[in-house]
């Protein structure tokens, strides 16, 4: 992949909100992971030694396989809408909609229980990435609107609520 290449990819990734990106193929395993509003991008040639390079007012390229926790983007959060009488908590991402962190433990909010601003909801994966979903509202769960382990898309509803 050319450095023009990689670059044009890398104003695709920043302009589309995404917060991690892994493309792999038989000459180029690239990594771009954003962490609020700085991205790190790894660049490792398969057959090629390893090539970095810095583009101006863009993020770092470096041969670095560091792991860290991904904050996401403010624009993230789930949305609201009010439907009727009740509100409805949409997904922010597309991704697999989880109710709990793992199948052995209680699903974060269900029916009838009551949640504040600020209370994880959900955890959607994207990109092997678990992202907690946090309620911006307060009220009463009245309907888990998606099965669990199922797909969801963005500003799919997840939950209607009715406010308190």
């Amino acid at each position: 992949m050319k450095p023009k290449e990689i670059q044009d990819l890398l104003e695709y990734i920043a302009k589309s909100g995404m917060a991690e990106v892994n493309i792999e193929t038989e000459g180029l395993k690239l990594h771009v992971k954003r962490n609020n509003l700085v991205s790190e991008t790894v660049v490792m040639p398969v057959a090629s030694p390893t090539v970095a390079t810095q583009v101006a007012s863009q993020p770092q390229i470096t041969a670095s396989n560091q792991i860290e926790k991904v904050e996401l983007p403010t624009s993230t959060t789930p949305t609201v809408k009010e439907s009727g009488n009740y509100l409805t908590i949409k997904s922010p991402m597309i991704g697999t909609f989880y109710r709990s962190s793992n199948p052995e433990t209680p699903a974060f909010a269900g029916i009838g229980d009551e949640i504040k601003a600020g209370k994880i909801v959900c955890i959607i994966e994207a990109m092997k990435l678990f992202n907690e979903i946090e309620s911006e509202i307060s009220g009463r769960i009245v309907k888990v609107l998606v099965e669990n382990a199922s797909p969801v898309e963005y500003d799919q509803p997840l939950f209607l609520v009715e406010p308190m």
